[in-house]
């Protein structure tokens, strides 16, 4: 692990105390930091792919009224 980057981030970026950064565990300190994987803006390939994945369907076609 690299200690003095994740420090930094935590001491710097989160401006946590160096004591309470220590305190935490790295599943804490990950979800502190977020998981640049999963928080990424959705963009418009992305909502393209949900909208074929989850098609709209129109309403009364399947439903009555």
């Amino acid at each position: 692990m690299d200690w003095p980057a994740l420090m930094r981030a935590g001491v710097r970026g989160l401006g946590l105390h160096p004591d309470a950064f220590w305190h935490l565990t790295p599943a804490e300190l990950q979800l502190m930091l977020g998981d640049a994987a999963t928080s990424a803006p959705l963009l418009s390939g992305g909502l393209d792919a949900l909208m074929v994945a989850y098609p709209d369907r129109n309403r009364g076609a399947d439903e009555d009224e």
